[in-house]
C-alpha cells in the first residue's frame, strides 16, 4: 500500500520530501518491484500539492532507477528495486580514488566524511 505524509513545517521541500518517502517505503519492502503507484495527479490532489511537485519527485526517483514509467499504464517500482545503494557505493569508491590521488591517508578521508555528515 501507498502511503506518503508531508510535513509543512519540514525544511525539506515537498518534492524531496516525496522521493525520500518513496525511498524508505521501498528499502523496508512496503513497495516491492512491480507495484503500481498513484497517478501524478491523484498523488498531487492527495496530497495538495502541485501536480508539478509530485512529477519533480517522480522523475527524480526514475532517474536514480527507483521508478518506472509504462507509458498510458503509468508509473510503478522499478523491477531492480532500490538502485541507491549501489549509486552510494560507487560514489564512496570514487570519493577513495580522489583522497588517495591527493594523498589523504585513510583516516582524514573517514573524518572529512564524518565532519560532512
Amino acid at each position: 500500500m501507498f502511503h506518503v505524509e508531508l510535513s509543512a513545517g519540514s525544511t525539506q521541500p515537498p518534492y524531496e520530501q516525496l522521493r525520500m518517502a518513496v525511498i524508505v517505503q521501498v528499502r523496508a519492502g512496503t513497495l516491492t518491484a512491480g507495484t503500481k503507484i498513484p497517478t501524478v495527479r491523484a498523488l498531487a490532489a492527495q496530497l495538495g500539492i502541485a501536480p508539478n511537485t509530485v512529477a519533480r519527485a517522480y522523475r527524480e526517483l526514475e532517474a536514480d532507477g527507483v521508478l518506472e514509467t509504462r507509458g498510458r499504464q503509468g508509473s510503478f517500482i522499478a523491477s531492480t528495486g532500490d538502485p541507491t545503494r549501489d549509486i552510494a557505493a560507487r560514489a564512496a569508491s570514487a570519493y577513495l580514488v580522489t583522497t588517495r590521488h591527493l594523498g589523504i591517508d585513510d583516516e582524514t578521508a573517514v573524518e572529512l566524511v564524518r565532519a560532512a555528515l
